[in-house]
């Protein structure tokens, strides 16, 4: 595909002929057949070809069996971010598969704050490699007003760093701290705010210490899988991050352009508004697919799908409305005829995994939704036209690994007193407790003494290069880790952040998955290196608008197209691609190609 060299030959005609065609398993594409299907009608015919193994994309599930012991955990997509105020077409789909979060929410009420109640908190260790010595600083216990998350004077006092250090961390979190950039506006602060780092801000506004600085050198990577050096400033104010009480910014308001396709704002700050089940937004794909194929499960319900099983082989038969081809890879699309006549579109496919296959197959479809990862759009359409191409190829996607520990007990992170550790400076940045939720026969594990799941997150920016140029970087590096390498490393991470609670390596770990997601989140526009207007404002200009127009019967979905990585915006661009197909099906003088209608 990318070279152009695909050969057309061999190719098997199946005579499978779908009202919809969908591109992409994931939530986007799984959204796009149910609003196809609500508004088209339940006899129309679906088929979702899907290259990975699963479907549900991003949103995918871990699950391990401990000493007899069930446990979920997600391997990608997290939470919904305030679904409150999710757009309402995301609000629908969740209406329409039955999500019950006041029932969830209470379902887990007892739980919700149980490792707050055991005396757990979060915690950071400071490496050995950047610091004096290794050492693991919990969270301190007061509840003072100068503190931001496990950084105060009480915790700080037996912190490898010096005094001075010590003092602008205290400094940085105080309510009362000075202003830094007297002499400008309001106004004038956020402008230069939104094209300063926060690393830089840091260093060179706020004179804190290098060594303090390294403490955040990962802000925000678990967002936008770059780092405080990537991080513009103001995007870490509106984040909550310390060292901006002074400026006289004003409160950043609630939600304020949390709804702004680009993800940047307002649902990354602290909240309980979240809502996560245990395998994160996996629930929400299995929901999906027990309503688009319900013969593949005979669940039905939310608390259904923490114990549910699905019968893979169910999700492709003939004479069922929709069908799910999971391990097929869609090579090529195109029009079977003029974009602007043509009645079907072909979609030429291949088994997922092989480097050279040996048979093509073809179906078609009336319309189609590409619901996949935009790059690779141009490739499998090349008919598209060049601007449209070069739009689709600029959102680079983040490269993330998820790393999910199954342990036989938890007992070091009770000794020590810790929940979730952040550890700026080692291979992996987060270490946490699955959360404690329950969802139907689900159970959280809630006794030290028994088996848990704990969540390894690692991002891998370049600090030095753009944002995008260190998506590039970061990928190759993550594709030439192997599992060894990722084993060793979470090893020796565990034993030197845990050993002094008792924990063992060799003992305690029961198993480990790697989730690795070279193409992870989708590309958000960043103040530091693109036109403030992408950033901040909903204009066409930018590229994602450009990328997603509709092509003749091919409308484009995905979260890409929206610029943002988050599970409302995957919904909303699922449904504006379902909406842009039905109006030209309905209104046949609607333009059939980018740049608007022929009225």
């Amino acid at each position: 595909m990318r070279d152009g060299t695909l050969q057309e030959k061999n190719i098997k005609e199946t005579d499978e002929v779908y009202d919809l065609v969908v591109v992409g398993g994931g939530l986007s594409g799984l959204a796009a057949a149910h609003f196809y299907r609500k508004y088209a009608g339940p006899d129309k015919t679906v088929l979702i070809i899907e290259n990975h193994d699963d479907f549900g994309g991003h949103a995918k599930r871990n699950e391990f069996s401990v000493d007899g012991h069930r446990l979920v955990l997600n391997g990608g997509t997290l939470e919904m971010e305030a679904p409150e105020r999710y757009n309402q077409w995301a609000t629908m789909i969740l209406s329409d598969i039955s999500v019950n979060i006041d029932a969830y929410k209470k379902e887990n009420l007892k739980t919700n704050h149980l490792y707050e109640q055991m005396g757990l908190r979060s915690g950071l260790f400071f490496n050995q490699e950047i610091w004096p010595h290794d050492y693991l600083m919990p969270k301190s216990k007061e509840n003072a007003a100068s503190q931001w998350r496990y950084i105060s004077e009480e915790a700080l006092k037996n912190a490898p760093l010096s005094e001075k250090a010590r003092q602008d961390l205290v400094r940085i979190v105080s309510p009362t701290q000075p202003d830094y950039m007297t002499g400008q506006s309001a106004p004038e602060k956020k402008k230069s705010l939104a094209t300063l780092s926060y690393k830089e801000y840091l260093l060179t506004i706020a004179k804190v210490d290098p060594t303090a600085v390294a403490i955040f050198q990962k802000t925000g990577a678990g967002i936008f899988c770059v780092g405080g050096d990537a991080l513009p400033a103001l995007f870490a104010w509106v984040m909550g991050y310390p060292g901006f009480s002074g400026l006289g910014l004003g409160d950043v308001p609630d939600g304020l352009l949390s709804d702004l396709q680009g993800g940047q704002h307002g649902r990354q700050k602290d909240s309980e508004e979240t809502v996560h089940f245990p395998d994160g937004n996996a629930t929400l794909a299995r929901l999906l697919v027990s309503h688009l194929v319900p013969g593949a499960t005979k669940a039905r319900s939310q608390d259904d799908m923490g114990l549910a099983g699905f019968a893979y082989e169910k999700l492709d038969q003939p004479n069922q409305p929709v069908r799910i081809r999971l391990g097929t890879l869609a090579l090529h699309v195109a029009h079977d005829g003029a974009p602007e006549t043509a009645q079907t579109v072909s979609v030429l496919c291949a088994p997922a995994g092989e480097a050279a296959p040996a048979q093509i197959s073809k179906v078609q479809g009336r319309q189609v939704v590409l619901a996949c990862w935009n790059m690779i759009i141009p490739y499998m359409v090349p008919s598209l036209p060049a601007p449209q191409k070069e739009a689709l190829a600029y959102g680079v996607k983040g490269p993330i690994a998820y790393v999910n520990v199954a342990l036989k007990n938890w007992r070091a992170f009770k000794k020590l007193g810790v929940a979730e550790i952040s550890c700026p400076g080692m291979f992996f940045e987060e270490v946490q407790l699955a959360e404690p939720m329950s969802l139907g026969g689900l159970k959280a594990p809630m006794d030290p003494e028994k088996p848990i799941v704990v969540r390894m997150i690692k991002t891998f920016g370049m600090p030095g290069l753009s944002k995008r140029e260190q998506y590039r970087a970061g990928r190759s590096v993550l594709l030439g880790l192997t599992f060894e390498q990722f084993e060793k490393e979470i090893r020796s991470q565990l034993q030197r952040i845990l050993g002094p609670g008792g924990f063992d390596a060799t003992r305690d770990i029961a198993a480990i998955t790697v989730n690795r997601w070279p193409h992870g989140y989708a590309y958000t526009y960043n103040s530091l290196y693109e036109p403030l207007d992408w950033v901040f404002t909903e204009t066409s200009e930018r590229p994602c608008v450009k990328a997603r127009q509709p092509f003749g019967r091919i409308a484009i979905a995905n979260s890409d197209a929206g610029a943002s990585p988050h599970t409302d915006a995957a919904f909303e661009q699922a449904h504006r691609a379902v909406v842009e197909l039905l109006e030209r099906q309905t209104f046949p003088f609607v333009s059939a190609m980018p740049g608007g209608s022929t009225l």
